[in-house]
């Protein structure tokens, strides 16, 4: 026998960090939201969390950070003129890097929930539908019972259960292997947070032609490092077990030997993932709607400062429309999300992964070596996704006039979808 519980402003499908953020974003505006998830939503989650310093500043909650490092670097090895020692010298970043304590960060938003009233549900969503004349939205659930709700927010990652976005072809994932623990000498300096190292001299020249795949790692203090073997995006992606077996053969290198593992992380997530239909009736968040960063894989500090702009929007709607609609909220909420220029610099971002999609090993250490030899304005604002279309546009002409000619070379050919995502910034997808 199924069940119906009373209406919401707004039910949010999934746990996550993408669902408990709009969930309290919404819940702050004084709407009155729902969130339903498979899980308890309390329950610790199993990866971590990266942010420029810069980002959590900005946005007010630095104190969320476990760790932050203010000595961060890359190594690009061979490739880069600018390095003296192209096998060992660091390109020193000169920005705050941090890692939100997961369970702080969770806890911040599970009390803004809280705060908000917000109604926690545990089940399945099995399907929607619409119900006219005053086009609500009914959830069923595997159990049998029934919501309803004026707005339906699936934010359940990167294969949503409602959300609906083209097909384009192989998705890219980019995939990681790392763990947390003791080691029997320090794999990076004291103190030190790299981003990227590319240095490959633990492997065959055979493997060297293979897709490449770089450390990033960093010293959490007291003896404890996080390391972590990375490539970039690839279709299909690299295997975990490949990524395990090179960062051992990595740490076994230089002469490191891992003693105690506290945490393994197994990450991949795509990042080439097209924008959903914008015109659906069912709004999307986070991983659901193609938030990752295309350039960086990140997707938390999007999440934190893109929350209020969509809730906000929610509730000027329904202040204005009490009795709004389904599909006319998802449509505010979808231009909230995705504006025009936002729309371009997703373009943007897929037209230069597409790129880098492409490139050998060589390429891509002496482009990494190039891009953050620009202005930190520049490269920071292309990673932090800060920066304008015409600044980004900008960085990447700056990018091209520096490069060596092998880079060079490697941007002008046109393959694939490539003119087809250059084109988008005249023409995005949804408008």
């Amino acid at each position: 026998m199924s069940t119906l519980a009373s209406c919401h402003d707004v039910l949010v499908l999934g746990g996550g960090p993408a669902a408990l953020c709009i969930a309290a974003a919404c819940a702050g505006e004084g709407l009155a939201v729902a969130l339903l998830a498979p899980h308890d939503p309390r329950a610790p989650w199993p990866n971590t969390y990266g942010i420029w310093g810069d980002e959590v500043d900005a946005l007010g909650l630095g104190h969320l950070l476990e760790h932050r490092w203010s000595h961060t670097v890359s190594y690009f090895g061979a490739g880069s003129p600018a390095l003296a020692d192209p096998a060992n010298a660091p390109t020193a970043h000169g920005r705050d890097y941090g890692l939100f304590n997961r369970e702080a960060l969770q806890a911040h938003w599970l009390a803004a929930c809280e705060r908000g009233g917000v109604v926690l549900l545990q089940g399945q969503a099995k399907r929607f539908d619409l119900e006219p004349p005053s086009a609500l939205t009914r959830l069923q659930c595997a159990d049998g019972s029934h919501h309803l709700t004026r707005l339906l927010v699936d934010a359940t990652g990167h294969q949503p259960v409602f959300v609906q976005r083209p097909d384009e072809g192989p998705v890219a994932g980019q995939a990681a292997y790392g763990i947390v623990g003791r080691c029997s000498a320090p794999p990076v300096e004291p103190g030190q947070f790299v981003l990227m190292d590319y240095r490959s001299d633990h492997l065959t020249a055979a493997e060297r032609a293979e897709p490449p795949t770089f450390l990033y790692a960093m010293d959490l203090g007291e003896g404890r490092f996080f390391v972590e073997e990375t490539s970039l995006a690839l279709a299909p992606p690299v295997p975990y077990a490949t990524l395990r077996e090179r960062l051992e053969r990595r740490l076994a290198h230089r002469g490191v030997v891992v003693e105690q593992v506290e945490h393994e992380e197994f990450c991949l997530f795509p990042m080439n993932l097209p924008l959903p239909d914008l015109e659906q009736p069912v709004l999307g968040f986070g991983g659901a709607a193609s938030m990752v960063h295309p350039a960086s894989g990140y997707m938390v500090g999007s999440l934190l400062r893109r929350a209020p702009a969509v809730a906000a929007a929610l509730a000027a709607h329904l202040q204005a429309d009490p009795q709004a609609g389904s599909v006319a909220l998802a449509r505010t909420g979808w231009q909230a999300l995705w504006p025009l220029s936002l729309r371009r610099k997703h373009a943007l971002y897929q037209f230069g992964l597409e790129k880098l999609m492409r490139f050998s090993e060589p390429q891509l250490r002496a482009h990494f070596a190039t891009f953050f030899a620009l202005h930190e304005d520049q490269w920071y604002g292309f990673l932090a996704n800060s920066a304008t279309v015409a600044e980004l546009l900008a960085a990447m002409l700056r990018l091209f006039a520096q490069a060596p000619w092998a880079v060079r070379l490697g941007l002008m050919g046109m393959q694939g979808r490539e003119l087809a995502l250059a084109l988008r910034l005249l023409w995005p997808a949804g408008s």
